[in-house]
């Protein structure tokens, strides 16, 4: 008895509704995402057993690396500031330097961190992207980087008035302090003491968490008897 032949047909498969899906998907992705602005100074934070979220949005970021001169680090530490809303940041930048043009607003307003002497502002706002990272990596000796912690003539140093001008730009803002954890200890405590003068005791600890600690937490927890 002969084979039957079976007739084969080509399968198709209407590719539309999952090209509709996908644009639907990459279309919310796009309007729901939040880009992160290139940081030129970039911290270690120590780690910590605390699972507390720090806010993402709607902050004004204290960053504290250890100041390096020549890649050698000088035992002192550099503090720079970053606001989340480029809006917020102009208007601090208006409050602290009036005067200063529109292209030099929109350099401040575009920067994910600042941190030079306010008399050196408009000279490093008017250099180009590459010129300013190098500025607060501190390779520049021409412009020293780091807001000064000092007092101007026995009242509020320049890190005060930023964050009082942040302050007024934006009465919610949370403060968030990212410390490197080569960061000399006196620059971390200079910093929370400008804070407190201000009255501004709340604020958040950026670290990461340490499953090492977290499990040697628990086993200590344990043994104690706690729970």
């Amino acid at each position: 008895m002969g084979k039957v032949k079976i007739k084969k047909s080509d399968v198709w498969i209407d590719m539309t509704p999952m090209s509709d899906v996908m644009t639907l998907l990459l279309t919310f992705f796009m309007l729901t995402s939040t880009f992160i602005k290139n940081e030129p100074v970039r911290v270690n934070v120590p780690g910590t057993v605390s699972e507390t979220k720090v806010p993402e949005t709607n902050t004004l970021s204290i960053t504290v690396s250890p100041e390096k001169v020549n890649g050698k680090a000088t035992g002192n530490g550099m503090v720079f500031l970053g606001m989340s809303n480029a809006a917020q940041l102009g208007q601090m930048l208006d409050d602290m330097l009036p005067g200063t043009d529109a292209l030099q607003k929109n350099v401040f307003e575009s920067e994910a961190q600042f941190g030079v002497p306010l008399s050196a502002m408009k000279t490093y706002l008017s250099l180009d992207q590459a010129q300013r990272s190098e500025i607060l990596q501190g390779n520049n000796p021409k412009i020293k980087a780091g807001i000064p912690l000092d007092s101007i003539d026995g009242g509020m140093s320049e890190f005060q008035q930023w964050v009082t001008a942040a302050l007024v730009a934006n009465t919610d803002v949370q403060l968030v302090i990212k410390s490197d954890k080569d960061t000399p200890y006196k620059t971390v405590k200079k910093v929370m003491n400008e804070l407190q003068d201000m009255g501004e005791s709340h604020y958040y600890m950026a670290t990461q968490l340490d499953g090492g600690k977290v499990l040697s937490a628990r086993s200590y927890i344990e043994n104690m008897g706690g729970e």
